[in-house]
């Protein structure tokens, strides 16, 4: 699979294969002669100024699509990035085949960082590419030169895929993150770009506040097992919330536990923190597990589950509240009255939905038994 830092020099080449637009110059005449000193200026700034100046002058020479194709790359090295992609636009009217151009937007729209540039220029690039790729061999093309042709535009349409996804990963916005990650996943569905991303892709839609779009997602990566432990977790619990399928919520814990007992430390983690990681997903599973089975009024499972879970849902009070609460439940089912009201009055210390209901079951338990102090 192709690594991230291996793009860059997989695609440095990428420009070098396009086909060059050509300029015919006329050094007899005035206009010939300008276009000879853009040619030899190597200063961006003076050449900007000399193609401005040439199309001041000749704004109907034929030479125009050429000076447009060459003031892309010279703004964008000057971060004059609107009138790059001003220029391009120009040049591609006149040329709608001109991938260079296509691809010279494209790299200024990444230098810029703006992630709507970028997924503009790549959806215009992707497109050009396709259409280039897809042509027939032209009359007067031979086969090595329609062969270049169609890798060239080939290997633009997957340089598309890389932009958007390393413009998704950079994004500060989790909704720029959101759309780029959509729009790789709506233009190319299997590329290889997108398991990398899923990740991001996930808590973009978390932190967008589109917890369904996120559900949905994961959903269709669980049974593929591109699923990571906070997709489970996330998922598992939406699910569990909604009450809408009780053997899901079992199927996602059980897979979250085991992935995570399953995964090695990784280097450079102290043994603290990944103490505290595993501990925040197992406890995380075995609450779904034990909510679950006290809805389906498994007390005793419950009761098991949720007693191993409690010391892993430290610090987390919603949670531990929970976990507390249906505790109560399940043991006053299970007639073990000291425990419940011991669980319902650990729940009433703590800040969460569940410390009126806890409260109220307490008092009931101590007028009905007068046991529990």
């Amino acid at each position: 699979m192709r690594t991230c830092s291996l793009v860059p020099v997989l695609f440095l080449s990428l420009a070098a294969s396009f086909a060059q637009r050509q300029v015919t110059i006329n050094p007899a005449t005035p206009e010939g002669r300008l276009l000879q000193q853009v040619k030899d200026e190597s200063d961006d700034a003076k050449k900007v100024a000399l193609m401005d100046q040439f199309l001041e002058q000749y704004p109907k020479h034929e030479a125009t699509g050429w000076i447009y194709s060459q003031m892309v790359a010279s703004c964008a090295k000057l971060s004059q990035f609107d009138k790059a992609f001003a220029a391009a636009e120009k040049e591609l009217a006149q040329d709608p085949t001109d991938m260079e151009t296509a691809y010279s937007a494209l790299k200024a729209a990444e230098s810029k960082k703006d992630p709507d540039a970028v997924r503009k220029w790549a959806i215009q690039s992707s497109e050009l590419a396709r259409k280039v790729a897809q042509a027939p061999k032209g009359g007067e093309e031979d086969d090595d030169a329609y062969k270049a042709r169609v890798d060239s535009a080939k290997r633009l349409d997957t340089y598309t895929e890389y932009a958007v996804f390393n413009s998704a990963v950079q994004a500060a916005e989790p909704a720029k993150k959101v759309e780029l990650f959509k729009t790789l996943e709506e233009r190319a569905p299997g590329s290889t770009y997108l398991p990398k991303g899923y990740g991001l892709y996930f808590q973009a839609l978390v932190q967008s506040g589109n917890l369904p779009g996120a559900v949905a997602l994961a959903e269709k990566l669980i049974p593929k097992g591109q699923a990571n432990e906070e997709m489970l977790a996330t998922t598992g619990d939406y699910i569990l919330r909604q009450n809408s399928d009780p053997q899901k919520v079992l199927d996602y814990s059980s897979k979250l536990i085991a992935m995570v007992n399953a995964r090695a430390k990784p280097d450079g983690v102290s043994d603290a923190d990944w103490l505290k990681y595993k501990n925040h997903f197992l406890g995380w599973g075995d609450w779904m597990t034990g909510v679950t089975y006290c809805v389906q009024k498994k007390f005793g499972d419950a009761n098991k589950v949720l007693r191993e879970a409690l010391p892993m849902l430290e610090g987390n009070d919603e949670y531990k509240a929970g976990a507390l609460f249906n505790l109560g439940i399940a043991n006053s089912q299970l007639k073990n009255v000291a425990d419940a009201g011991k669980f319902f009055e650990q729940c009433t210390t703590l800040t969460s939905p569940y410390k009126a209901m806890c409260a109220d079951n307490l008092k009931k338990i101590r007028a009905t038994y007068r046991v529990v102090r």
